[in-house]
């Protein structure tokens, strides 16, 4: 169903202000059913009567606008009254917002909020009634006189309403369709763990946790009195606030108060924090209770549980979930903080499995999908960045590959044919695209590509690893097109063209890169070092090295590891499969190792030095308390939390056997450093929880399988039990 209004704007609105939208109507006969179905070019926040309408926030959420914008549906009957009045305060949001120096682009979409709004009454006599926004709706100024993602918000209650004019809109070209993703609500509430005065002499509230949100307060003041929050996710080595890695993003909140008992929080904007500094705060003392940070994301079931005998692992998946919880709001973020929160292909299909093993992300990822395949260029070419706010496509190895490596994973982790029949071409554009790029016909040759993005084999200040970039291009097209393989296979299609290709590629980088069977991936006149563990890594996960070298590829992977001090130096490409690679070729020990490991680079480091949520660098935080980097250097960035697929589908042994679930093999690999493992997972056809643990010199296994599941059990002496619903026990 579309929506019958007409789009309005104010032309009298100051920019960045928040403007409300209003309309006021009777009832003239007893009510059935009232529906309010609203969109905007900006983010909406809706009210009947003065109350707010629903629960969600930041709505309509963020798609390529260009091709259309999704509006959303509203019961509103218990709010009618006889007489009524509908407001739609509307602010910049994604569509108009936009700032920042280093990816965005001021107005991408649009230089003005706009709104699209109808609420269909249905009386009980089954006649109808309209109000549609048009040209005779008011609109009117607010307190919210400043509002951006990036700069943050300002909320002046002294500020005089004022009325302004509302203008019909003939050029709105984009679609309006129905919602199509998962909601963005509230989700968490975090009260303080406690009120710092700093060095510096500056009060500081700690909520305890990273998170993507924002900050309500319970306040009272003097009018004219101001209240000003900046946030920040650590504080420096001194124990200093410190934002310098926002960059451009001054994520600052001002209220400006009037004398009235109020809760006070913004309602245009988020911010990504653990740490807030109040310059200006007009009371002696900074009561705890007054303040409360609320964690937004999109609504997603929980799925996934772990908990483990080792409580810095248990912290690590804890940061893994928080991390996931800040950057899934309405579209995969890299992070929620700085200047940036953009939907980089990369970072997103290095975790989608994790993510889909956490929580239920199947409506999440199908609109994202969906904003994928508006945006995937004719030759099939897909961006870093999705939704595009610079307009940049440049396709990135390893980062487009998002386009089949979602696809595949959402089918992998629900098993709906559906939705991969409706995702394969842009799965099969995408892979065509790489087969034409490439200066060789079966190798991806030049380019501009990210590489092992953040790795530490290329020098502190590279930004991307020693790996060729060539290579894994090369890599990535073999990986892809097995993967879009698989897809054609389970949707039926005869994919024998898409198979001796898949056999060439990999031919074809054998050649290349290991000549003669060598393992030292080297080529004469190549760009890159003869060695890297990510060069290994690929090799050995995406099947491109002879299965007679396999042995030696990975031994010499391990070699790698271990002349470095037990530690990796794999960046975004790599580290997602490190673990795999030498669990799947006999070294699951040398796998918990680094694991385990607590040098950085580790994901342990990170956690002994207080995160809550995932880093994006190694060592973000250096052990003198200095930092890596401020223009690079998130603290909630979700990539290497991807190492909980390896916890999952290793440690605790689960993987389906077939899409869904319905049949899944659970193989776990003990380890006395981690204690016990209790996992559990929710699918489509039901719970299942695995649970081992050491008594004596024996391994426990205790494992319930629902009804509408088949377990393949395998213990790690190889016997295999096949079992059906129920409780069962073993042990070895």
């Amino acid at each position: 169903m579309a929506i019958s209004g007409k789009w309005i704007r104010s032309p009298q609105a100051t920019d960045l202000a928040a403007v409300s939208f209003e309309k006021d109507f009777a009832l003239a006969k007893p009510v059935k059913k009232a529906v309010l179905r609203a969109t905007a070019m900006g983010v909406y926040v809706p009210t009947l009567n003065g109350k707010r309408v629903g629960d969600s926030v930041l709505m309509p959420g963020w798609t390529a606008y260009e091709h259309r914008v999704l509006f959303q549906t509203y019961d509103v009957t218990a709010l009618l009254r006889e007489k009524n009045t509908l407001a739609l305060g509307v602010g910049v949001g994604w569509a108009v917002g936009i700032k920042g120096k280093n990816w965005h682009h001021h107005n991408r979409y649009t230089d003005h909020t706009s709104l699209l709004a109808a609420l269909t009454v249905t009386y009980a006599d089954g006649s109808t009634q309209t109000v549609a926004t048009d040209e005779t709706w008011r609109v009117y100024t607010t307190a919210g006189t400043m509002n951006d993602f990036y700069l943050g918000e300002t909320q002046d209650y002294t500020a005089r309403r004022r009325c302004l004019g509302a203008a019909v809109l003939s050029d709105v070209k984009t679609r309006v369709v129905a919602q199509t993703g998962a909601w963005i609500r509230e989700q968490d509430v975090v009260k303080p763990v406690a009120v710092l005065k700093t060095p510096k002499n500056e009060w500081v509230v700690d909520f305890g946790q990273n998170l993507a949100g924002y900050v309500r307060l319970h306040l009272v003041g003097k009018k004219g009195d101001r209240v000003v929050l900046h946030h920040g996710e650590v504080l420096d080595a001194d124990g200093n606030f410190y934002n310098e890695n926002y960059r451009a993003a001054e994520s600052r909140v001002t209220y400006v108060l009037d004398g009235k008992e109020r809760d006070l929080a913004p309602l245009y904007t988020f911010q990504g924090f653990r740490y807030v500094r109040l310059t200006e705060y007009p009371f002696d003392t900074v009561d705890p209770d007054a303040f409360t940070a609320v964690a937004v994301h999109s609504d997603m079931a929980r799925t996934g549980d772990f908990v483990c005998g080792n409580q810095k692992v248990n912290q690590l998946y804890h940061n893994i979930i928080w991390g996931q919880k800040g950057n899934y709001l309405d579209i995969p973020t890299d992070c929620p903080q700085r200047d940036e929160r953009l939907g980089w292909t990369g970072d997103t299909q290095v975790f989608c499995r994790t993510g889909a093993i956490n929580f239920d992300v199947e409506r999440f990822f199908t609109k994202w999908m969906e904003d994928v395949a508006l945006e995937q260029e004719k030759d099939g070419a897909v961006g870093w960045i999705i939704p595009h706010p610079d307009g940049a496509k440049n396709p990135s190895a390893a980062w487009a590959d998002a386009a089949c490596v979602v696809p595949y994973e959402l089918y992998r982790a629900y098993g709906n044919k559906k939705l991969l029949k409706k995702h394969f071409p842009v799965m099969k554009k995408w892979v065509d695209y790489m087969h034409r790029a490439g200066d060789a016909e079966f190798l991806w040759l030049g380019g501009t590509h990210f590489g092992d993005w953040l790795a530490m084999d290329n020098g502190e200040d590279n930004f991307s690893g020693a790996t060729s970039k060539d290579y894994i291009a090369s890599a990535y097209f073999a990986y892809s097109t097995a993967l879009l393989v698989k897809a054609g296979k389970a949707l039926g299609m005869d994919m024998q063209a898409y198979e001796t290709l898949h056999d060439n590629v990999v031919a074809a980088v054998r050649a290349r890169y290991f000549k003669d069977g060598r393992t030292d991936m080297t080529v004469d006149g190549d760009e890159w070092k003869p060695e890297t563990q990510t060069g290994y890594v690929l090799a050995l996960h995406f099947g491109l090295c002879d299965e007679k070298n396999r042995a030696a590829f990975a031994d010499r992977l391990a070699k790698l590891v271990e002349e470095n001090g037990g530690r990796m130096t794999t960046g975004f490409v790599g580290t997602p499969y490190l673990l795999h690679a030498l669990s799947e070729n006999g070294r699951t020990d040398l796998a918990y190792s680094l694991l385990l490991q607590e040098q950085t680079p580790s994901w342990l480091y990170a956690v002994n030095h207080g995160a809550t949520t995932v880093w994006e660098h190694w060592n973000s935080q250096k052990e003198d308390g200095s930092f890596w980097s401020t223009s690079m250097n998130s603290f909630n960035h979700y990539a290497y939390g991807a190492v909980f697929d390896w916890i999952f589908g290793v440690a605790a042994g689960i993987a389906p056997l077939t899409a869904g679930y319905e049949t899944t093999r659970v193989a776990p690999h003990p380890d006395r450093r981690l204690g016990f493992a209790k996992t559990a997972i929710e699918t489509r056809h039901g719970k299942l929880s695995v649970h081992w643990y050491y008594r004596d010199e024996r391994v426990v296994y205790e494992l319930i399988v629902p009804a509408a599941m088949t377990v393949e059990f395998v213990l790690p002496s190889g016997k295999t039990h096949m079992l059906t619903k129920g409780s069962w026990l073993f042990a070895e």
